[in-house]
């Protein structure tokens, strides 16, 4: 009859504050977020090449992006304004210089960094060290001098390392 109370609330009506919200069925759960690409991921690791676990790699390896390095890598390295990690399965037998190196697994070979030089508790490196900074951790091996660039021994070597016409333009 048009006199009987409804069953639920009016529709015009609110719901009490603090009540609990309705439950809403699984079909409307909440869609789960898209895979991120990898455009989408920042450029540190976006602009950063893998040598993989199984990969091995004899001879000179230059670039214009980091290296994170988990396989086997035989000869030198050279990137100068960029980082180059050693991962945990990495095996290096090379001279590096980039702008900061991070080892974590095995480096036989001079390290030479713009900035710093990282070796993490898993990390061994035989060789010597050349940075600004170097920061070794607790556990990790090094077996190798230690020569900590001061900024003015930086612009002299820099300098040192440029072609004569561009010393006399500078």
């Amino acid at each position: 009859m048009w006199w009987e109370k409804k069953s639920g609330p009016d529709p015009g009506q609110r719901p009490h504050p603090l009540s609990a919200p309705a439950a809403r069925p699984e079909s409307w759960a909440e869609p789960l977020e898209p895979t991120p690409r990898v455009s989408d991921m920042p450029n540190t690791i976006q602009n950063q090449t893998l040598l993989g676990q199984s990969m091995v790699l004899h001879g000179e390896l230059t670039g214009k992006e980091d290296l994170l390095i988990e396989g086997q890598l035989d000869g030198t390295i050279s990137l100068p304004d960029h980082c180059v990690t050693v991962g945990s399965h990495g095996e290096v037998k090379a001279e590096i210089h980039a702008r900061q190196i991070s080892v974590l697994g095995t480096v036989n070979g001079n390290l030479t960094a713009r900035e710093k030089i990282e070796i993490r508790k898993t990390g061994q490196v035989v060789g010597d060290l050349v940075a600004a900074a170097i920061a070794i951790e607790d556990g990790a091996y090094l077996k190798g001098s230690i020569d900590i660039q001061r900024e003015q021994n930086q612009a002299a070597a820099r300098s040192a390392s440029l072609p004569p016409a561009v010393k006399a333009s500078a």
